[in-house]
């Protein structure tokens, strides 16, 4: 009788523990191992409820496209992954990276005097990525967005004005310069 018990209870707990792994593989990206969109809007939401500090930064890297098609997708994908560990490492336990889609990235942390500062995030995107005995170059433009600055601290709304200063980035030329 206690076999019997025991059977279902047990097939139940490996198949919950199994969906729960497909769950948080669906809200990784393959590539990069960070969080995907979905992933990344859920918990950025819950830690700007609890850090009214919180820092919003989006990536965007320059001229991609042209790693691809002059080095190959494998090149590419490379950088991709160089560029999200960076991006990880920067945030740290502070907050939470993820990588939105293509060349795109995204960071929340909980307050930028956790990190190696801004400065120190833009010069670790920029660093050439070494692949195949090749040194491919790596330019990304960064747009920063601190909560504080917004009437109402809402993820939406950040990620909008971190949008707008990556593109003023953009427009400054190559590199935030």
């Amino acid at each position: 009788m206690f076999l019997a018990a025991v059977a279902p209870v047990t097939g139940w707990a490996l198949h919950g523990g199994l969906l729960a792994r497909r769950l948080s593989t669906a809200r990784r990206d393959p590539l990069t191992g960070l969080h995907t969109r979905g992933g990344f809007t859920a918990r950025a939401e819950r830690l700007i409820r609890r850090s009214p500090g919180a820092v919003a930064v989006l990536v965007d890297l320059d001229d991609f496209k042209q790693i691809n098609d002059h080095h190959g997708h494998a090149a590419g994908d490379a950088v991709i992954g160089a560029t999200g560990l960076r991006l990880a490492l920067w945030t740290a336990r502070y907050g939470i990276a993820a990588r939105l889609g293509g060349d795109e990235f995204a960071a929340l942390v909980t307050a930028e005097s956790r990190t190696a500062g801004l400065p120190a995030l833009t010069a670790a995107l920029n660093r050439p990525v070494l692949y195949d005995g090749r040194v491919l170059p790596v330019s990304a433009s960064v747009g920063v967005c601190r909560l504080v600055d917004l009437a109402l601290p809402r993820l939406t709304d950040a990620l909008s004005a971190a949008d707008a200063a990556m593109y003023a980035a953009k427009g400054h030329g190559r590199r935030n310069r």
